[in-house]
């Protein structure tokens, strides 16, 4: 009998609200996505082609929310299709920071949507760039204005980033959302990474809430130098002939051999023996 995965639901997840830190990554690779399930990670946030049922295999309880990327999408309904489509292959909800109308109309249909406050790199530009939101009484206001409309429009989560830690802790105690704190302190619901940052792969900028684990930056450039060693000996072997050897090859009787080269014989009209037939 094929074992059962349960897989926690939006209701399982607000039920933890004020109980305990979620852990959340966020993932591009199947590989990562196994990583993550074996790590026992809460939720993922997945690009939505990563979904299928390849990634629901070997990620049978991590609640995914694949993003509708801000600018690839732009009516209501060409969110709602993107929506069901990430549903159908295996989302759990969707992240959308598009406007309050379209999220309602995801509500409407019953589908789980979480949103951003705060920093919101596709909207950078209206909070003075890359840089941190909520510094002062006005800003932490609007967040906390931003927050209560996001709620009231059917958002059942938020990702709150690099926000200081009071003013997130704040707004997340008043909010029934489920708070997915990035870079936005230990008083929200969850803690958000990417799993690049973790692992070390980025090569320039690190943010500064995220905590690198493992140095894979060093582990791929070992990796590429194997690489190119390893191409550059088959080069060296194809040119002297010491590759393909008899051992790499497939062999074939000497009768049928000696049959085969006949009949070529025959065809080809070569007077030669069969023998020289063969290249040389």
């Amino acid at each position: 009998m094929m074992k059962k995965h349960r897989r926690a639901t939006v209701a399982d997840l607000l039920a933890e609200k004020g109980k305990r830190q979620l852990t959340m990554l966020r993932v591009t690779s199947l590989e990562e996505a196994d990583a993550a399930e074996k790590a026992r990670i809460d939720i993922v946030s997945v690009p939505p082609s990563l979904l299928g049922p390849v990634f629901r295999e070997i990620a049978p309880t991590l609640f995914a929310i694949p993003g509708l990327e801000y600018g690839d999408h732009v009516s209501a309904e060409d969110y709602l299709r993107a929506a069901f489509a990430a549903l159908k292959a295996g989302g759990d909800a969707v992240y959308c920071a598009a406007s309050l109308q379209t999220i309602r109309r995801m509500r409407d249909e019953g589908i789980p949507v979480c949103g951003h406050l705060g920093l919101i790199p596709s909207k950078a530009t209206w909070t003075g760039g890359f840089r941190a939101v909520g510094k002062t009484a006005a800003s932490a206001a609007e967040i906390w204005r931003q927050t209560k409309a996001l709620e009231e429009a059917g958002a059942f989560a938020a990702e709150i980033e690099v926000v200081p830690g009071d003013v997130a802790a704040a707004i997340s105690s008043n909010t029934a959302m489920l708070m997915i704190s990035m870079g936005a302190g230990s008083g929200c619901d969850a803690q958000y990474l990417f799993a690049d940052d973790v692992l070390g792969v980025n090569r320039d900028h690190t943010p500064r809430h995220a905590k690198v684990y493992r140095d894979f930056a060093a582990e791929h450039d070992r990796l590429q130098r194997e690489r190119i060693a390893a191409f550059t000996e088959f080069a060296e072997d194809v040119r002297t002939g010491a590759y393909p050897e008899k051992r790499h090859l497939v062999g074939i009787d000497d009768a049928e051999l000696e049959i085969f080269l006949q009949r070529l014989k025959s065809e080809t009209g070569k007077a030669e023996g069969s023998r020289a037939l063969l290249p040389r």
